[in-house]
């Protein structure tokens, strides 16, 4: 069970990081090559952008949430 979560987890981290970037960069190159450099970037970018980045916002922090009770469970 923790493997799974696991790895769901990392999944969709990384699938809402890629497209979370992936959306900076649509609304800009500026925007993407900052969110790429300096991830702090990439939450004031959700903050100004929420309609357009809220769904790979969330479905990273669902990842994210998933790490944590599979560390959770773990110990």
């Amino acid at each position: 069970m923790v493997i799974a979560l696991l790895v769901l987890g990392i999944a969709l981290s990384v699938i809402g990081g890629i497209w979370l970037l992936i959306t900076a960069f649509q609304e800009s190159v500026g925007w993407g090559v900052a969110c790429l450099l300096l991830p702090i970037v990439g939450l004031i970018f959700v903050f100004l952008h929420w309609e357009e980045a809220k769904k790979p916002f969330l479905i990273g922090l669902g990842g994210n949430l998933l790490l944590i009770a599979a560390h959770a469970m773990k110990g």
